[in-house]
């Protein structure tokens, strides 16, 4: 039987979200698979984990427990092992990283996992870091032709120039250049509230991401490579109501605790948008040189499709959009996990 280690919680403010993940992860695991849960708390500890990390829990975190570690020795590889007595407790034979954020979606656990000599589940470590920094995941599709808003960067800096502002207009967002799960991300409609937008983003991320608003739908699309090596996106959800939100937009709290938003999926369009909009949403995937999974978000504007952002380990819960999109596409939820494994085993 194939084991397979799911990491879950780490250091990033997306914790409590990737412990959601993983206990859905691993509730609809094939039973072709073993699972060995690894929870990473806070402070970054490897711990012998459970397989309902999110039971008990609106927003669960890993408390502690036996520390144990990954043998970073490609001649032990997949060996798991208690850290105070140096007990062998199992060797897996793929890790599922069921991680958000920074130390876990940024290519920092990837490059872990290819030092270790083990497979592993999403893209690797240049896909990761670039997909997770929203500035260079921009400048990356934006040379493959893909349309970005209006931005402006604030690395080392934390005001916007006269001309900034005209360029970028009113009103706009603000956003930590690394993270996710819309932690940290302020809508900003007069310039007096900017300097307190960028103060909660550098809670963050030291680099600030300030973008024009975009006008239309917000639209994620999947996308899945399949163990012979092809790539296909999932047909398209719309989301509905993020824009009545008390947030005002589609934030944290209208994402995990709210239950407001509702999908339409398949998303209402004709069949030239939909084909567009998985053909951008490949095109991201390639750009950024991404394998595995992705999750591409757009805006449909009056003007067409603009990109949004990537995720390169998107939401795993059972009504995450990721799962629902490719069952709305023809593969429920183990059947896109033994996918995800089998292309990782590859």
């Amino acid at each position: 039987m194939i084991r397979i280690a799911v990491l879950y919680g780490g250091m990033s403010t997306e914790h409590s979200i990737s412990c959601i993940s993983a206990d859905s992860i691993m509730s609809h695991m094939p039973r072709d698979y073993e699972v060995v849960p690894i929870g990473i708390t806070r402070d970054g500890v490897w711990v012998e984990g459970v397989t309902n990390p999110a039971e008990g829990a609106e927003l669960p975190v890993v408390e502690g427990g036996r520390e144990v570690a990954l043998s970073l020795n490609p001649g032990t590889k997949g060996l798991i092992y208690d850290v105070t007595t140096g007990e062998e407790l199992t060797r897996v034979d793929a890790v599922f990283p069921a991680l958000h954020g920074k130390y876990g979606e940024d290519g920092t656990v990837q490059g872990l996992l290819e030092l270790a000599g083990l497979p592993y589940v999403g893209p690797g470590v240049l896909a990761s870091a670039c997909g997770m920094d929203k500035e260079y995941t921009k400048k990356l599709v934006a040379a493959a032709g893909i349309p970005i808003t209006r931005e402006v960067v604030l690395d080392g800096r934390t005001e916007l120039t006269d001309d900034e502002r005209a360029y970028l207009g009113l009103p706009v967002f603000v956003k930590p250049a690394n993270g996710g799960s819309s932690i940290g991300v302020s809508k900003v409609g007069s310039w007096e509230e900017l300097p307190a937008a960028v103060d909660l983003a550098l809670e963050s991320d030291g680099k600030v991401i300030v973008e024009a608003e975009l006008v239309g739908d917000e639209v994620e699309v999947g996308v899945l490579e399949r163990p012979d090596g092809t790539v296909a996106a999932s047909v398209p959800a719309k989301l509905n109501g993020t824009e009545d939100s008390a947030e005002g937009f589609y934030g944290f709290e209208t994402k995990y605790l709210d239950n407001e938003v509702t999908a339409t999926i398949p998303a209402p369009y004709d069949e030239a948008l939909t084909a567009q909009l998985q053909e951008m949403a490949v095109t991201c995937f390639k750009a950024l040189n991404c394998k595995s999974l992705a999750r591409v978000d757009f805006f449909v504007t009056a003007d067409g499709p603009v990109l949004n952002e990537v995720n390169t380990m998107p939401g795993f819960t059972a009504i995450s959009m990721y799962p629902q999109v490719w069952a709305a596409s023809g593969l429920d939820y183990p059947e896109l996990l033994d996918t995800l494994v089998q292309t990782a085993l590859r």
